[in-house]
Order: structure tokens, then sequence, then C-alpha cells
């Protein structure tokens, strides 16, 4: 059977050089011949990947073959490139000093070609089996960072290590958290409208574009509910009120970012703050999830809000009326909470002439419309 394989002579002595190319070209391989390691090495290095042994004397002039040794052992690229030392130098020492330098096999001048022969295919069949190794681990390293990233899509990256470390129930509280809910209006009839294919598309433009600014602005998507989706900050290291301006800005710019995915489309966007707990449920699809009042409170703020507008509770009014403007809506029922005030979130300071007076009755409802384009500015963003 021949030996498919490319090969590099690096040898001083031309008639050497010559006998070694003659056997293993009448033994199939395609040979390239050196007079001295600098050239071999010049040789390999033009293209390490497509060559598969190297046939290395010791004694040669300019760089002898133990530094060839060093030179290709000490460079991770050519490192695994199996080497064959055929000397005339049969004392144990220059033996063992090649192989301790990383040959893979020595063989003395002169060589036997059956012998030469049975080296070649072991050094070959073990860089095959080393290369397909390699490529193995490689694949198992792209599925691990595949599978890395899914997780990380899934699961915020705290929570991601902590499973990979082996903890099998997490479940944490945390005293203030920013959540934010958004329902597109009316989409249940746009999508009886259309194909099912163009209902996926178009939720798959919105919420690919709702996550880019979850991660902008540090927030973690909890998941999305039909056409709603669910967001909270705060749930790291974040300094007071950061996540909850955070929150803000990205519920600001979620109205703007639906109008560029289809004009025709409208927003409604609840926010509240608050404790929360959160934690991983299931065994064999993790679902991470938020409970609590904080969370409830948010999806009534955005059920009881208004198309193209960001509606929020008075705490959270409370905490940013420095930073931002609020526009007051008065008191309204929240099914198991009661009568409480909450506000509109400004798009701009300027006063809006189609806004209601509610200094006039508490208990109107605002009916301006929104621009196709909030402004960020007020709520700290660049």
């Amino acid at each position: 059977m021949p030996i498919d394989a490319r090969v590099v002579i690096a040898d001083d002595d031309p008639l050497n050089r010559e006998l070694l190319k003659r056997a293993l070209v009448n033994e199939g391989c395609e040979v390239t011949t050196a007079e001295d390691g600098a050239r071999a090495l010049r040789v390999i290095r033009a293209d390490a990947a497509a060559v598969d042994l190297l046939l290395l004397d010791v004694v040669m002039p300019e760089m002898d073959g133990y530094e060839v040794l060093r030179f290709l052992k000490g460079d991770a690229a050519l490192a695994r490139l199996p080497v064959i030392v055929i000397s005339a130098l049969d004392d144990l020492a220059s033996v063992v000093k090649c192989l301790e330098l990383g040959a893979d096999d020595y063989l003395t001048k002169p060589f036997d070609p059956v012998l030469l022969r049975a080296r070649i295919s072991n050094s070959l069949t073990r860089k095959r089996q080393a290369d397909t190794e390699r490529r193995y681990l490689q694949l198992l390293e792209q599925e691990e960072a595949r599978a890395e990233e899914l997780i990380l899509n899934i699961l915020p990256s705290d929570i991601a290590r902590r499973l990979k470390g082996g903890e099998s129930q997490i479940a944490d509280a945390y005293d203030d958290v920013s959540v934010v809910f958004a329902d597109i209006v009316g989409f249940t009839a746009l999508a009886a409208d259309q194909t099912a294919a163009d209902t996926v598309a178009l939720l798959h433009r919105l919420v690919t574009r709702f996550d880019e600014l979850a991660a902008a602005h540090g927030l973690e998507k909890i998941k999305t509910i039909g056409d709603a989706y669910f967001v909270v900050g705060g749930l790291g290291d974040v300094p007071d009120d950061q996540h909850l301006v955070a929150a803000a800005r990205m519920a600001v710019e979620m109205l703007a970012a639906v109008h560029d995915v289809d004009p025709s489309l409208e927003l409604r966007v609840g926010i509240h703050v608050g404790p929360a707990v959160a934690g991983v449920i299931g065994s064999h699809k993790f679902s991470f999830d938020l409970w609590g009042d904080t969370v409830n409170v948010a999806s009534r703020m955005e059920s009881h809000g208004v198309p193209g507008r960001v509606h929020v509770s008075s705490a959270v009014r409370d905490r940013l009326a420095d930073r931002l403007s609020f526009e007051d809506r008065g008191t309204i029922d929240v099914k198991n909470h009661g009568t409480m005030r909450t506000f509109f979130i400004l798009e701009d300071l300027a006063p809006d002439p189609t806004s209601v007076d509610l200094a006039a009755d508490t208990n109107a409802v605002t009916e301006t419309r929104p621009r196709a384009h909030p402004r960020t500015a007020l709520l700290g963003g660049n």
C-alpha cells in the first residue's frame, strides 16, 4: 500500500538525499529536499499544514539537527510535526539527545529501506491519529462554546455559572429590581391577517431589537410571552437607581424601535421597581423567572397603560423625579392592588398642547399621542 504523504528531507549529503528521495517517491510520497536545517525550516514554515514528516540528519552546516529539533518543538505551530532522525552517528548519546529534543524515531545510516518504510508508516499513523483526535477536540470545544452561548442567551451569566458549578436549586431574593413589561397593541388581530411565517418574522425582528437594547443597557431579558417582552434590571451588583435609569431608558427606546421595525405597530410599556424573588425552575428545560408583587405591578402598568407610552408606578416616578420629566396620570384602579397613582414618562420637556389638564381632574387619563422617535436625552443617555 503506497504511503500518501508529503515529506521534507534535510541532509547535507547529496547522495543520501537522492537515495532517500527515490525510496520515498517509489512509496508514493511527495518529497522536498534541503541541504541544511535552515533551508528545511523555511520549506516547512512556508506551508506547515501540508508537511506530514521531516527526515532529519544531525550533522549539517549552518544549522544542525539538534538546533532544528529545538526550533520545531519550541514553536507551537510546528511542534506536532513528526521527525525521524537518520544519522551516521550511532552512539547512544546522540540517540538519547535527539529523542529528548522531541524526535519521534532514530535510524542510523546506511538505512534499511524496509525498516525505514515501517518507521515512516508508524510515525504517519500516529500523526493522523493525533490530528483526528485534535479535530474531535476542536469540534467538542466549538460545541461547548455554542452550548455556553445558548445558556447565556437563556440565563443570566451568574446563574449559568452557578449551574455549571453544580448548584441544582437556585433561588435568590432581591431587595430592589426594575421590571419592564412591553406588549404589542393589537398583535392578535394582526397575526390573524397574515401568514405564520410573516408573524414569526415580525416577532423575530422586534425581539432581536429588544434584545440588543437590553444588552446595551445591562438588563436581563427574562422571557417573551407571546408578543409580550419581560426584562429586568438590578439582578447584579448595580448601584442604587442605576438599573432603574437603564430600565426607563430602554423602555423609551423600545417605543422608537417598534416604529423602526414597523411604523404601523404600537407598544404599551409598564415599569415598576421593588423587591422580587428569582430562581431557576425545571430540570430538562431550564427557565429563569422572577416572581413577586413588583412583577405583578409592572405587568399591570403595562396592561393598564396607553399605546405608545411608558406607564410607571409612583415608586418609579419618586425615584427618578430629579432625572426625568413625568406626566401625572392621576389615580387608576389596579387589579388586586386597589387605587394607585401612576405616571407617564414624558418624551420631551416641552408641554404637549394636546394633553388633558390633569390638575383639574386627578382621575383623568391623558390622550396624548406619542412621537415616533422619543428623545432619550433626559434619561441621561449620550
